[in-house]
């Protein structure tokens, strides 16, 4: 299902595997999940996870289909995941969706698109992180079937 372009469908908005065309209103979503991020560089990273084959993003459009409403970037990583028991496990590298999209479900269906294609590749689990501040990122992954499975504050020396 995650490989055809619409993957899924609700009244008023659809999940489809993001495309060249949506750089723009993507990369503006992008920009509102990381504002100190440069928006310029947020762009210019598009195409290379694009195509990328150990990578896959999913956009939520409107029903008109001129809209985007959000978006989820996944990649498989082979190396150590923390709280996984598995490798390669999908690993949910970004997810967001617009505040004015919030509450009808559109979250769930992005992350379920990532689920999907996740399995697809022979993986057992998906993984996601957040900021240990974040309560409502916390709250919106339980939402969607995660589960804590531990906190970690990471911490580094420069040796100029």
């Amino acid at each position: 299902m995650v490989e055809a372009d619409a993957v899924s469908v609700s009244a008023g908005w659809r999940i489809r595997r993001a495309g060249p065309g949506d750089a723009e209103p993507w990369a503006a979503l992008r920009h509102a999940l990381w504002p100190d991020a440069d928006p310029g560089e947020l762009r210019e990273e598009l195409p290379a996870l694009l195509q990328d084959p150990r990578a896959a993003a999913f956009v939520a459009v409107d029903a008109d289909g001129g809209r985007l409403l959000g978006f989820a970037e996944a990649t498989l990583r082979a190396d150590y995941v923390n709280g996984t028991e598995s490798s390669p496990v999908g690993f949910l590298e970004a997810w967001y969706v617009a505040g004015d999209a919030r509450g009808r479900g559109i979250g769930r269906a992005l992350v379920e698109a990532v689920a999907e294609w996740t399995r697809a590749r022979g993986c057992t689990e998906l993984a996601s992180d957040s900021a240990l501040d974040d309560g409502a990122a916390h709250r919106a992954h339980r939402g969607c079937g995660f589960e804590e499975t531990e906190r970690v504050v990471y911490f580094r020396r420069r040796l100029d």
